[in-house]
């Protein structure tokens, strides 16, 4: 018959350049997140970081599995685009120079917690990819996807309470009693 056998089938093109920019988009993740667990080690925030840290360099691993499963080739150049994205995050407009401003807290979890919104919404793409017949695990999608729901309200419990800690004394000092 014509029928080409799977090995010799093309990768999917859309889904690559998806799945590549998921890949992109976890390592530097991973990235920010290791670097944020290193510079809260010792305090309240280092060890929810650390273990999200470990998790999302799973959840990397469990994406280049798929993509492989897909015969979707990793885009090795785009590894160092990811690192560079990390690097470059950490030039934001926090009202310091050359220090950590307590505000890089706050938007670093921010971004962390977009980061893992985006990562569940991979999930769930591919977990409707299952039903189409697809070479993808849907309950192990199913998994990862709560997974990520759960790193998601963890990094919104944390955002919150940081979020709080850096505004509230500001807005105590600067807006009159009652006004709120």
């Amino acid at each position: 018959m014509n029928a080409r056998p799977a090995a010799a089938r093309p990768a999917p093109e859309l889904l690559g350049i998806y799945l590549n920019d998921h890949l992109t988009g976890a390592n530097a993740g991973t990235e920010l997140l290791r670097r944020a667990a290193r510079t809260h080690r010792g305090t309240a925030l280092g060890p929810p970081l650390a273990a999200l840290a470990r998790e999302v360099a799973e959840d990397r691993e469990s994406l280049r599995a798929v993509m492989a499963g897909l015969g979707v080739p990793e885009a090795r150049g785009r590894a160092a685009l990811g690192r560079l994205a990390e690097k470059a995050g950490r030039l934001k407009t926090n009202g310091r120079l050359f220090s950590r401003s307590p505000l890089s807290d706050v938007l670093e979890l921010e971004a962390m917690r977009l980061g893992v919104e985006g990562k569940a919404c991979m999930w769930r793409a591919l977990r409707s990819l299952a039903d189409t017949g697809a070479p993808v695990d849907g309950a192990r999608l199913d998994g990862l996807l709560r997974r990520a729901e759960r790193q998601s309200r963890i990094l919104e419990t944390l955002r919150g309470d940081r979020s709080e800690q850096v505004f509230a004394p500001e807005v105590a000092r600067a807006v009159p009693a009652g006004l709120f």
